[in-house]
């Protein structure tokens, strides 16, 4: 079960995190057969047709990320707590857009699955 103090901790230690852009800092938030689902994924990896499978193949698809946004810096506009998931509603102020993301979680804490969601 979500908590909303877990909750509130977790959405600052990753935004943290991303903003951070030390990819091993962020990765320590999921699990090593991590799975992520995004539009962005389709665009960057289309063989994977938007869905990254495994922390490996995730860590090539984020170093991407890194790479090609260097001015990348999240700001959380909300968190929406689940059972087992949040929703961290952010903007990426490096390009004025927001999106939504998904996360769900195993009994250890960590994100299992993510699905992301973008605003045009």
């Amino acid at each position: 079960m979500i908590t909303i103090d877990f909750a509130k901790q977790f959405s600052e230690n990753w935004t943290k995190d991303w903003n951070s852009h030390n990819l091993e800092k962020i990765l320590s938030h999921y699990t090593d057969d991590f799975t992520i689902e995004s539009p962005l994924a389709l665009k960057r990896l289309p063989e994977t047709n938007g869905i990254v499978i495994g922390k490996d193949n995730v860590r090539k698809y984020w170093n991407i990320g890194l790479e090609s946004n260097p001015n990348l810096h999240f700001e959380i506009i909300n968190v929406l707590i689940g059972v087992n998931s949040i929703t961290i509603y952010y903007i990426n102020t490096a390009t004025n857009k927001k999106s939504a993301e998904l996360m769900i979680f195993n009994d250890n804490k960590k994100v299992v699955k993510a699905i992301v969601n973008y605003s045009e």
